[in-house]
């Protein structure tokens, strides 16, 4: 019975419905797999690139992606972003709100710690949805791309190195999430099970092991590469492509998990030779242009907000193209869930007074309450309280003057000073202290204040007395706040449970367990895959 494509080339029927005639092929929606392996055997390079070329340009938007996660879900888990927002409130550093009893927040039960491991939870299953809808996306185009058909197409190679780096991601997505660190007992636990090709009617699979896991991804994003160089495809300028850039950010993500500190090293190495330039201080973080009762922060001049200001971008999205959920989250002068409805993302105040005086990141975070704010369209007033960050702040929208656009932005998804993170770690565990501090130091020489003494490993006033790898989880935490859910995945990692206890502004003083971290398998994978086994 022949399959008929869907889903992944939803675009290139698109294409075929103003070219149909001149490529002589069945009308929209009856285009099977042998059609498209003939035309790929064709030859014929215009028909090549109208065929792949639509599936191909698919594959970056994985990365940017809402409603992979299943039909009927909650704002939060309808989006990526919205996953990563969740990650990020069950940790340490951030706060949800800033009284007890907002219970009809969005990501209330998140920060509160409740169930979100569960197998029947429906908290649980949207993550594995959304790492699955990557993989079958990826794999309905990879069955077209088999070594003989890929040859020496240059064009070939790179549709099928798109495919390989999201299978990749979403496999460590999964592992991620499904199963406990590498480094912490993971390492002898099962992994996911491993589908390379897409088959409605192939066989069930059980789970490999977490070695094998592992070794399936890494041999995806070592090919990827090869790939991409032998297509000529290096470090390109589109930060909405899937690039040498994209495969070693990945790769080195995957080896600091796997404690493969060599690859982690390397990998960032190429990276940083292509993206060496940091954000300025005037590029991170909201400022404030108004004044204190009409305040003005424009999305113009943060690099968080406009991928134009920010030169650490290896992976993100343009305005109109970038998902904007996480914006809503984090803004808290945004009519989202991160403003108006008071559901305000806050620092920990242990963190922040770790935060150097001299380091400008200070700077992303309010000290004292901001106080009363009239949101645009709504004539609401509600009090943005201290703590608030102004990392993603913004009173307008990215190109507009209407405050009723405040969520405009764009999106990015990978940037330069995690793989300086990623790089120091790596060398701390593998190396030696003085290398990992000597990388450390280009990112805190980076995010002084202008007119303030350098900081480095030896002056920074919260790394007295620190292992060099204690300040590379200190600095992580700082730089990446807010960002992807990293605080989540490092704590799994690093075997840092919750712990607010002493904290003097945390709502919710919980105490979580790093063996409460990893998710379940979700209920419909184990009863229908007889061959599943739960964790």
């Amino acid at each position: 019975m022949k399959k008929y494509i869907i889903g992944s080339v939803a675009l290139a029927i698109l294409f075929f419905s103003a070219c149909s005639e001149k490529l002589e092929v069945t009308p929209p929606n009856n285009i099977t797999d042998a059609q498209i392996a003939e035309l790929l055997a064709s030859g014929d390079t215009e028909k090549i690139k109208i065929v792949m070329g639509s599936m191909a340009n698919n594959m970056p938007l994985l990365f940017n992606n809402a409603g992979g996660t299943g039909s009927g879900v909650a704002d939060m888990y309808y989006t990526n972003q919205g996953l990563d927002v969740n990650r990020s409130l069950e940790g340490n550093d951030m706060i949800l709100g800033d009284q007890e009893g907002l219970n009809s927040l969005w990501g209330a039960i998140e920060y509160q710690l409740g169930d979100f491991i569960n197998a029947a939870n429906g908290k649980n299953v949207t993550y594995w949805n959304y790492a699955w809808y990557c993989i079958t996306t990826a794999n309905q185009m990879l069955n077209y791309l088999t070594d003989e058909v890929v040859s020496n197409n240059n064009f070939l190679k790179d549709c099928k190195a798109r495919g390989l780096v999201v299978r990749a991601y979403a496999y460590n997505y999964l592992m991620e999430n499904y199963q406990d660190a590498y480094m912490q007992g993971g390492n002898n636990k099962l992994g996911i099970m491993l589908y390379d090709t897409f088959n409605p009617n192939q066989e069930n699979k059980p789970r490999a092991s977490s070695a094998e896991t592992y070794q399936f991804i890494k041999n995806d994003l070592t090919t990827a590469i090869t790939l991409l160089q032998g297509a000529g495809i290096g470090y390109t300028p589109d930060l909405a492509d899937i690039d040498l850039g994209v495969a070693n950010f990945l790769l080195a993500r995957v080896a600091v998990w796997t404690g493969d500190w060599p690859t982690a090293i390397t990998a960032c190495n190429s990276i940083l030779s292509n993206y060496p330039t940091l954000m300025s201080e005037a590029q991170y973080g909201g400022k404030n242009t108004g004044t204190v009762s009409d305040p003005v922060f424009l999305p113009e001049s943060n690099g968080f907000l406009n991928n134009a200001q920010n030169p650490e971008v290896i992976l993100g999205f343009p305005l109109g193209q970038a998902n904007t959920h996480f914006t809503t989250y984090m803004n808290c002068f945004g009519v989202g869930n991160g403003g108006v409805s008071r559901a305000y993302k806050r620092i920990d105040n242990r963190l922040y007074e770790k935060i150097a005086d001299d380091d400008y990141r200070k700077d992303c975070f309010m000290l004292d309450a901001f106080g009363n704010y009239t949101y645009p369209g709504t004539n609401t007033v509600a009090f943005i309280p201290s703590y608030t960050n102004s990392k993603f702040a913004a009173t307008h929208g990215l190109g507009s003057t209407d405050k009723i656009n405040v969520g405009a932005s764009t999106a990015f998804y990978m940037r330069t000073s995690e793989v300086l993170l990623m790089k120091a770690e790596a060398e701390a565990q593998g190396v030696s202290e003085d290398a990992a501090k000597t990388t450390l130091n280009i990112l805190l020489a980076a995010r002084t204040k202008n007119g303030s003494t350098t900081l480095t490993c030896d002056n920074y006033p919260g790394m007295a007395g620190l292992s060099a790898l204690q300040m590379v989880q200190l600095q992580t935490r700082i730089e990446l706040w807010g960002e992807g859910g990293r605080e989540f995945y490092n704590n799994k990692r690093w075997n840092i449970p919750v712990d607010r206890a002493s904290s003097s502004n945390h709502v919710t003083k919980t105490t979580y367990p790093v063996s409460r971290m990893t998710l379940d398998i979700p209920e419909n994978e184990i009863l229908y895959n007889p061959l599943a086994v739960q964790n």
